[in-house]
């Protein structure tokens, strides 16, 4: 089983577009003909760009997404793609004005996808056709970016709602997005994952002297910015993520315990839980030390572990 699970991943995750050259008679084009050539060009290098940035920024959404159904799988991606294209705007400038310029660009790009003909930027192209082919809300985008906006403060979240409401306003739009391109509006994991995709940037954010961890929770047990700025693995730093963690699970299994009454066509969406799932399973195993060098690596068994649950249908 394992090698023909191996040949399906590899055959999803190779996707290039190879151009050979084969000798033919010489022949004129018609207009027409040069405009659907260009046309098909264009479409697979936006293609293709979704698929790199995803799989170089976002490698378990990228898994997640090889294992939606192929006539969704590009829109999936595409969604993704915006996502990340909004995450890495915090790290990637030294201002706020040019943050939230940045930002302002793809509010106007969003307007424009749904008024407007075809984008040239590859991820707003992309996003253009899944909403043709979906009719996704653009409710949920804009709630995105909104949110990274209000982000963009630098701030640490002063209490734990505060991160919550932080995930559900992202994360938990993105999943509705997905939801829509498999035909389903409706659902909640992600305060889960909000909760511990700041978890897993804490070393990330220390090293550039900043912790974003909440507040009232480092009070409670003791433990400053500065501890986690130096990369302390004290026991009050341990208890901090020990309690954001177990919210987390809180939120996890709340999601999991509505597995029954979730269509079989919107399970694809849901096997984030399964990465949220293992990132909770080894911090556990570290001792809520988010600072352990395991944590920083890939499980190299997660894509088999959301290829079987794909399969068995279960999240």
């Amino acid at each position: 089983m394992a090698s023909s699970i191996n040949i399906k991943i590899g055959l999803l995750t190779t996707k290039k577009f190879l151009h050979v050259k084969i000798p033919c008679p010489t022949f004129i084009q018609r207009p027409t003909e040069i405009k659907c050539s260009r046309a098909l060009t264009t479409g697979q290098h936006n293609e293709q760009y979704c698929i790199d940035i995803v799989r170089k920024r976002d490698y378990e959404g990228f898994l997640c997404s090889l294992l939606f159904p192929e006539a969704v799988r590009r829109s999936a991606l595409a969604l993704r793609a915006f996502n990340v294209e909004l995450a890495q705007i915090k790290d990637s400038v030294s201002q706020k004005t040019i943050g939230l310029m940045r930002l302002q660009f793809w509010k106007s790009a969003v307007e424009d996808i749904y008024r407007a003909d075809h984008p040239a930027q590859p991820v707003s192209a992309e996003l253009w056709r899944a909403v043709r082919k979906h009719t996704l809300t653009r409710r949920w985008m804009l709630r995105i970016i909104s949110e990274r906006e209000k982000d963009m403060e630098d701030k640490a979240y002063r209490n734990l709602q505060e991160l919550e409401a932080y995930g559900e306003n992202t994360q938990s739009s993105l999943l509705y997005l997905l939801l829509e391109t498999l035909g389903v509006k409706n659902v909640h994991i992600g305060k889960a994952q909000g909760i511990l995709t700041c978890l897993r940037a804490t070393p990330y954010n220390s090293s550039r002297r900043k912790v974003y961890l909440p507040m009232d929770i480092c009070i409670l047990r003791g433990a400053s910015q500065e501890d986690f700025i130096r990369g302390s693995r004290d026991q009050n730093a341990r208890d901090v993520i020990y309690d954001i963690a177990s919210q987390a699970h809180v939120h996890l299994q709340h999601a999991r315990s509505f597995s029954e009454n979730v269509p079989h066509a919107a399970m694809p969406a849901f096997l984030q839980t399964v990465v949220l799932e293992d990132y909770l399973r080894r911090v556990r195993k570290v001792d809520f030390d988010v600072f352990h060098p395991s944590l920083q690596k890939r499980n190299p068994m997660l894509p088999l572990q959301l290829y079987l649950r794909s399969w068995k249908k279960i999240y």
